[in-house]
């Protein structure tokens, strides 16, 4: 029987779940991280799990790869060509100053240097009309320009092209059949929508990570042949589901998130088992950690992803699971800034050298550092006791780099203070990512169950949920391999969206309908294409706002609905964003339509996931260790191990539950109940719950 393998390579470890169909066992692996060559990491991994590279039917990859080429600027060299005079769309981009009183804040340059833009005669009208040809003695002349300076890649995106993508496409294909060996890329190949600036960013973008991905596809899928492989080879999308790597090679922005986004769809998965109506799904790694809000058992998908942030950064138009990422992990260095102040992050000490504690000569400390120096990580037991960590390293870079620098002391007590502080910042940054997902969207946060995984998560999620004023923490089984487990449940999915301007008149509804055909034969010729026969679900949204507003909201729909169940929709998810409608005398629009559709293939059950022991003998703790606490300083605290404890037991804190990937701390005044999933509830004296 065939195995089913999913590998996501973060920035400290790599996780990888092997799923074997006959038995029904989920198996896992974790290892460091291999900068130098990724896929060791990912074949370390597997063999780690008992896996079979030579008898995976399929494997999933995520890889933090787009995004990181895009944040430290190690992408090709790209050029852009657009319609005669447009060449500086990228540089103008909206013209505005999101930052309005920051006299020096400077958006990051273009992806494009201006000496690697150029322009060529063409024009297609707003309504899709030929305005001018496309003059192919432009692009003859600019081949040998293009071949001198040397570029690696090369984006097409032409003035509204969105309403009618023919020469763009003639353009794109001209060039690629002249310049072999270099990427080609057009914009309408990434977006039918409006918005010239996001799409020719887009574009550009694309270009600029595309040889990079083409070549590490391409290495990944000729190192897993030479292990045997003959399966389906497939990536983890920005977007939810997973995508062929042939499609991840025409569209790299679409993984520029393909990493945390396999721990949200697990935690949507279990949201619907468990009943929980309102989750934030967060994910604590070695670098990041990232939130989400999964409702209802979904999660939402944003249009435009903003790479470096909305006041400096650049957009991408591509669908990306909406997730807020803070750089608060187990890595994250703690640092004394020039003012004298203690600092958490955002630099990471990754994988290579590690966290001080990992004796791979890191020298700064990290959250890891102090975790272990507080007693609340034991040496010992890391990864299953593979990775022995050393305690006295850790409260040594403490003690030199923070303790002693702030003017706290050398002596053990200070140094524990200083630790507690370490971990006071990160928890601070990390709530803040949370309120950004929730409080600054008209959420209250109180009404949400905090579901806690990564290898970071468990430890932080009682502290998080008291800070939040949250009374409930879920911690599902391996946690520290959950992203892994979601590539598992994941389902092919690809999105369409096409840009339409219409209202609710009959002649605009029949416009809306004719362009959901076309979008629904689209949807269904491409999935056939890239689903390998797997059943088809299309669901279907409408960005629509009120005429003569510039922001729209995405409205879930089906069927061929009447302007009254539209604009009944409309109101509702208006109503939801901005706590009121405008009324009747406005008249809304339709302004965009949008189609996802998604594949149906076979995933394991969350039941085998956290299989659990029977309750044959009332568990034991495993032993006790000494956990320095506030206040009251060091304890003795029990220490269980995971694997041990039956559905329905309960461990009352303060106590330490440990398993392979993850340990849960359970404060004095909290309960961990183990479910029927072989989760674990936390219930927490949460300050603030009450109302």
């Amino acid at each position: 029987m065939p195995q089913f393998i999913a590998a996501d390579t973060g920035g400290t470890f790599t996780d990888v779940t092997v799923y074997d169909a006959e038995s029904g066992e989920i198996r896992f692996g974790k290892t460091l991280t291999t900068y130098g060559h990724l896929v060791d990491g990912v074949v370390a991994g597997i063999g780690e799990a008992d896996g079979q590279v030579a008898d995976a039917a399929w494997l999933r990859h995520g890889t933090t790869h787009v995004i990181n080429a895009f944040l430290q600027r190690r992408g090709a060299r790209a050029a852009l060509v657009t319609t005669r005079g447009f060449r500086d769309v990228l540089e103008i981009a909206r013209g505005n100053r999101p930052v309005p009183f920051d006299t020096t804040c400077r958006r990051q340059p273009p992806l494009v240097p201006r000496a690697l833009r150029f322009e060529v005669t063409e024009r297609i009208g707003a309504d899709g009309t030929v305005v001018e040809p496309l003059a192919d003695d432009d692009l003859l002349a600019l081949v040998p320009v293009l071949q001198a300076a040397g570029v690696e890649a090369v984006a097409v995106s032409f003035l509204n092209a969105y309403a009618n993508p023919l020469h763009e496409s003639r353009a794109a294909a001209f060039l690629a059949e002249r310049l072999p060996g270099v990427y080609v890329t057009a914009a309408t190949s990434l977006s039918r929508e409006w918005f010239e600036f996001e799409r020719s960013s887009t574009a550009a973008a694309n270009a600029y990570v595309g040889p990079a991905i083409a070549r590490y596809v391409a290495g990944f899928s000729d190192r897993l042949g030479r292990e045997g492989f003959s399966g389906t080879f497939a990536m983890m999308g920005s977007n939810g589901g997973v995508m062929p790597f042939e499609a991840s090679v025409e569209r790299p922005v679409s993984l520029v998130e393909s990493g945390p986004i396999g721990g949200v769809i697990a935690a949507a998965e279990y949201a619907r088992r468990l009943g929980l109506e309102r989750v934030i799904a967060f994910d604590m790694g070695g670098t990041t950690a990232k939130c989400a809000l999964v409702e209802s058992g979904g999660f939402a998908v944003q249009p435009t992803y903003w790479v470096g942030g909305y006041e400096q950064g650049f957009p991408i138009r591509s669908p990306v699971l909406d997730i807020v990422e803070v750089g608060a992990g187990g890595g994250s260095i703690a640092w004394v800034d020039g003012s004298g102040r203690l600092r958490v992050g955002p630099a990471s000490a990754g994988s290579e050298p590690g966290p001080a504690c990992f004796g791979r000569g890191g020298e700064a400390p990290t959250v890891t550092d102090a975790n272990l120096a507080l007693g609340r990580i034991g040496s010992g037991s890391f990864l299953g006791g593979r990775l022995t960590l050393d305690s006295d390293a850790a409260r040594r870079v403490i003690r030199e780099r923070l303790s002693a620098p702030l003017g706290y002391g050398t002596d053990e007590a200070a140094t524990s203070r200083v630790a507690h502080g370490v971990l006071d910042l990160a928890t601070t940054l990390m709530a803040g990512a949370i309120k950004e997902i929730t409080v600054a969207r008209g959420h209250d946060v109180r009404d949400f169950t905090l579901f806690v995984f990564g290898g970071g998560g468990p430890i932080f999620g009682a502290e998080l949920a008291r800070q939040l004023g949250i009374r409930s923490v879920i911690v599902p089984p391996q946690p520290g391999n959950f992203s892994a487990v979601g590539m598992l449940l994941a389902k092919a999915r690809l999105d369409i969206v096409r840009s339409l301007v219409a209202d609710l008149s009959p002649d605009g509804l029949a416009a809306l309908s004719r362009v959901r055909d076309e979008l629904d034969r689209e949807a269904r010729q491409a999935a056939a294409r890239e689903f390998a026969g797997e059943a088809v679900t299309l669901s279907w949204q409408a960005d629509m706002r009120y005429r003569g507003q510039r922001h729209s909201v995405a409205v879930p729909f089906s069927g061929a609905p009447s302007a009254g169940a539209l604009r009944e929709a409309f109101e509702a998810t208006y109503a939801r964003r901005y706590g009121r409608t405008l009324g009747q005398d406005f008249t809304p629009e339709v302004v965009g339509l949008r189609v996802a559709a998604e594949g149906d293939a076979a995933r394991p059950d969350l039941a085998t996931l956290g299989a659990l022991p029977e309750a044959m003998e009332t568990p034991r703790p495993r032993g006790s260790r000494p956990l320095h606490m506030r206040p009251g300083g060091w304890i003795e605290v029990p220490v269980w191990r995971r694997a041990d404890l039956p559905s329905g037991f309960v461990v009352n804190g303060p106590a330490i539950i440990e398993e392979y990937s993850a340990t849960l701390l359970v404060g004095p005044d909290d309960r961990a109940v183990v479910g029927s999933l072989g989760e674990i509830a936390l219930s927490t004296s949460a300050p603030g719950a009450e109302r």
